[in-house]
Parts: structure tokens; sequence; C-alpha cells
């Protein structure tokens, strides 16, 4: 099979179910931004991360992939072989938070994003997942997708921001205060 098919050369392409869209439609915008978090997970998990973390970021892409497969299929859509997230990936997310923030302090101001190399890269996926986030609010507002896609990106921007610390914590990088 090759990879591509001309099907998309005039700026459109097809949801789960065949429904052809503008390639700039808000739907797309938003599960493409999920592709571009998947991406930056892929790159976090890439730095060698401890297996702890690694497994973590893990079953984060693979949710992201389920998202991903959520946002492209319209609601309407009742195939059987439709993934969709659900409240368990939402409360998988809190028990991660949970069990992380044990080990880190309390913040009593807002901290720079940075820290270690992988620190920092766990900031940026948890920025990406917040600008997902925000488009996949301004999609609920044109289109029927349910509350778990914006509720899950919520809860995993905190994941993103816990991981984060916590890969500073293991590494040893100090966590910069801001100075505002």
């Amino acid at each position: 099979m090759k990879i591509y098919t001309r099907k998309g050369d005039r700026g459109e392409t097809s949801l789960f179910g065949g429904k052809r869209v503008l390639k700039n439609s808000l739907r797309i915008e938003t599960y493409g931004s999920v592709d571009e978090l998947n991406s930056i997970v892929g790159a976090a998990r890439a730095s060698v991360p401890p297996q702890e973390i690694d497994t973590v970021l893990e079953r984060v892409q693979n949710d992201l992939f389920i998202l991903g497969a959520d946002l492209a299929t319209p609601t309407s859509m009742k195939h059987g072989k439709v993934l969709r997230i659900m409240h368990s990936h939402v409360e998988g997310l809190e028990k991660i938070i949970d069990r992380l923030e044990i080990f880190l302090e309390p913040l009593s101001s807002f901290i720079l994003p940075g820290g270690s190399s992988l620190g920092a890269q766990l900031h940026v996926a948890r920025t990406v997942c917040r600008r997902a986030e925000r488009l996949a609010v301004q999609l609920t507002k044109r289109e029927k997708i349910g509350e778990l896609p914006v509720m899950y990106l919520n809860r995993l921007s905190d994941c993103l921001f816990v991981l984060a610390r916590y890969a500073n914590k293991v590494a040893g990088a100090q966590e910069k205060k801001w100075n505002g």
C-alpha cells in the first residue's frame, strides 16, 4: 500500500466514517494538536527516561491515539470499532498524579519550566496539551464531542506538570522559582 493517496491534494481529509472536511477545520486542528503532543511525548521517551516515567509516558501515548480516534469520529457514528476516551482514562491519570505528588515539595510560587532535559521536554508537552485542550473546548461549542476529551486533556496537562517536576527531582535538577 502506498503512503500517498492524493485524496487530500485539494485541502480536504476524511473523518472516521468517510465524511470529508477541510484540513484546517477546528476538529482537524484539535486532533492534529493531539498528534503533535503524542510526538513530543515520544521525543521525551527517546531521551531514555527512568522506567517508572517511561511506563507512564507509553500509557499516555496509547491514550493519545485513542483520543485522536475519538476526535476524528463524529459522536453520531455508532460503529462498534470506534475508540473513545473513557472515565477510566481520566481516573488513571489522577492515580498517577496522586502517586507521584507525594514525592514532590508543595508549591508556594510559580516555577520556571525547565530543569533537566526530560523535565523541560515534559513542560513543552504540557503546553502543547493545554493548546489541544483549548481547541477541544472551542470544538465543544461547535460540534458534539462529549465532555471526556476535554476532561482527559485537562487532567493530562496536570499529569505532565507533575511528571516534569518528578523527572527533575529524580535527576537532581533544582526547580527555579519565578521572580515576578
